[in-house]
């Protein structure tokens, strides 16, 4: 069975103090619940925030520069993720909609080769 990643993304200023309420959380581990329960979930985790992040980038001349902050300059980030193990990329797309309502943030759906 294929795998996929379903990634939930997150302005950059993003707060889960301020924004994740007891409620969120609950339907959160409802859907964890319901994808252990399914078989489907291979991994979960949730990222420390964006700027939190070191890139790494090899150079020309052979070495790698470290930099503080993630890769991509853009307004959001990956917030966390699952790796789910499904039939096919329907029932992933159904577990995406599932966490877009549980983690009320937009989630993007990928395989894995």
């Amino acid at each position: 069975m294929p795998l996929y990643l379903v990634a939930i993304h997150h302005p950059d200023d993003y707060d889960p103090a301020a924004t994740e309420d007891a409620a969120m959380t609950r339907d959160i581990d409802r859907l964890n619940d319901e994808m252990v329960a399914a078989g489907v979930r291979i991994f979960v985790g949730g990222l420390q925030p964006a700027d939190r992040a070191m890139s790494l980038k090899a150079e020309p001349d052979g070495e790698v520069r470290v930099t503080h902050g993630p890769y991509l300059q853009t307004r959001e980030h990956m917030g966390g993720f699952w790796v789910l193990e499904t039939a096919d990329l329907d029932e992933a797309l159904a577990w995406g909609r599932k966490a877009a309502v549980a983690c009320r943030a937009p989630v993007e759906v990928r395989p894995f080769h």
